[in-house]
């Protein structure tokens, strides 16, 4: 269940409430009685760094090699080309 920074426009006091996401939102002020209790936008628990999602699969050991490596390989793999021209079976 999400945790939900709730703030009196009235009298300023405020509170984390844990709530379903399904729960109504709280309207009526704890401290003041006065109905100006609103949701406040906060920070998500979480952040996302580094330039892709390999950054935390990958702890520890080095990244997917990018570029034209595999191309690189099947060139290797592949048999070298014979010479055009005349045929040395006469």
């Amino acid at each position: 269940m999400p945790i939900y920074a709730y703030r009196c426009e009235a009298c300023g006091f405020a509170k984390d409430v844990l709530q379903k996401m399904s729960d109504p939102q709280l309207t009526v002020c704890p401290s003041c009685g006065k109905e100006s209790f609103k949701k406040q936008v906060t920070a998500a628990g979480f952040q996302l760094k580094g330039s892709g999602w390999y950054v935390t699969d990958f702890r520890g050991g080095t990244p997917p090699a990018t570029g034209t490596a595999p191309a690189q390989k099947a060139e290797a793999a592949a048999p070298a080309p014979t010479p055009s021209g005349g045929s040395s079976d006469t």
